[in-house]
């Protein structure tokens, strides 16, 4: 997993619209990268909602969110509009943003082990370095701690 204090992988992610954008291009603004396992499911809404409710507080701070899952853009596209989602969601379709961030990991459920996405959030400032990892993200508060944190970046 990438460390607090590294530079985060300049890894391209790919939006909704199938436009493809680097990791980079967010420089000179702290960003929200989190990382859950599927769309439309109950944490994984929970949590997209949660970071909507504050995405006007991220922004007054100056952070974006970006949300990243394995789900392709159309799915993105539904479940947005589903819950009215004010984050972005990205596709990381062939793994490569997982495997950068060490998210992509061996889970365990009723005693089947399976690949998947271990649910993180990484908080990496305007200079692109990783400031904060949360690497087992529990959704309950979640969403404002790393508010609180974003705001600490001054």
């Amino acid at each position: 997993m990438v460390e607090e204090g590294q530079m985060a992988p300049d890894v391209t992610l790919q939006l909704p619209d199938e436009s493809e954008v680097a990791l980079s291009a967010y420089r000179g603004q702290p960003l929200v990268l989190y990382f859950y396992p599927k769309d439309d499911t109950p944490g994984c809404t929970k949590e997209a909602i949660a970071f909507t409710d504050l995405a006007g507080d991220f922004e007054q701070a100056g952070a974006k969110i970006v949300g990243v899952s394995k789900d392709p853009p159309a799915k993105h596209v539904k479940f947005a509009a589903k819950h009215d989602l004010k984050v972005d969601l990205a596709t990381d379709a062939d793994g490569s943003v997982t495997e950068a961030f060490g998210v992509w990991v061996e889970k365990n459920m009723y005693g089947r082990k399976y690949m998947g996405i271990q649910r993180a959030t990484f908080l990496i400032d305007s200079d692109g370095k990783v400031a904060k990892i949360w690497p087992k993200v529990k959704v309950a508060g979640h969403a404002e701690a790393v508010l609180e944190d974003v705001k600490a970046l001054g």
